[in-house]
């Protein structure tokens, strides 16, 4: 589980990116466990803030999680007409649930992560994202994510996915199996979002992926933001909807409903743009 040499922290991980690694200076060790499910270490970085890493993966950083967290909600919530109930499936360190609350058509927010040590851990420690779940919108629960959908159809208007890389349980989120799932667990026009990998590593996997959310979904598309603290630097994610005439690249809350929400990234500039691929990527995904 010690995976610091010298005091830096470096995220090796052959599988999801062969030959190449980011690294941070570590300042403090703040927490370290092994929970029934994975390795947890809580560090203090020297220019990143505190750090939340999972199996030897950074989840998220002080210094740039606002713009995921920000990204995978508001960009399912604003391409809804009218997210009243949304789903959130992981998220353990709150930083989700902290956006989707801020939402002003938002009633309910139901969320199930798996691994409790994650949600007391940063509830300790990671106060800035789990100030999400004191949020009197929602409603956590420690469990499965699948048991969870299974036993509640038809009931979301969005759901998200916040998810570790698809290496080990985390695999299962990103296959074909998982979108036909969160189809039944839908409303009418339902929207999915899930945490998509960088096209600079793996393009033929997230084509995969897409291609699986298009055997439920009316309508797919691909996104992405910019997360320094991500390999390559960025991130993706994935869409579904059950409209055939979604237009996600439209926002439906207008600007001055966007600013009034007090966030650091997100803008409708920002949604529109967030669909704009390079040419050989937009070539692979969608010819």
């Amino acid at each position: 589980m010690d995976s610091l040499n010298n005091g830096w922290f470096s995220e090796l991980q052959a599988d999801l990116w062969p030959g190449q690694s980011f690294s941070l200076k570590v300042k403090e060790v703040i927490h370290k466990e092994k929970s029934k499910f994975q390795d947890i270490q809580i560090v203090e970085t020297e220019t990143y803030g505190r750090c939340l890493i999972l199996d030897g993966i950074i989840q998220c950083t002080a210094r740039d999680e606002f713009s995921y967290q920000e990204m995978i909600s508001f960009l399912p919530l604003c391409a809804h007409p009218n997210p009243k109930k949304v789903l959130i499936v992981g998220g353990g360190d709150g930083g989700v649930a902290r956006e989707v609350v801020k939402h002003p058509l938002v009633e309910e927010v139901h969320q199930v992560e798996i691994d409790d040590r994650v949600v007391e851990l940063s509830k300790q420690y990671l106060p800035a994202m789990a100030c999400g779940f004191e949020n009197e919108k929602l409603k956590l629960t420690i469990g499965d994510g699948f048991d969870y959908m299974k036993n509640h159809k038809n009931e979301f208007d969005v759901i998200i996915t916040d998810s570790s890389d698809p290496i080990g349980p985390a695999v299962s989120l990103f296959q074909e199996s998982y979108y036909e799932l969160m189809k039944h667990a839908l409303k009418e026009d339902g929207i999915v979002c899930s945490q998509g990998g960088s096209f600079w590593l793996d393009l033929d996997y997230i084509k995969k992926t897409m291609s699986g959310c298009k055997e439920h979904f009316a309508k797919v598309a691909y996104a992405v933001t910019s997360v320094p603290s991500y390999p390559c630097g960025h991130i993706g994610f994935v869409m579904g909807s059950l409209n055939k005439n979604q237009d996600f690249v439209t926002p439906k809350l207008g600007s001055s409903e966007i600013n009034a929400l007090d966030l650091k990234y997100y803008s409708s500039d920002i949604h529109s743009a967030a669909f704009a691929l390079p040419r050989w990527v937009q070539n692979h995904f969608y010819n």
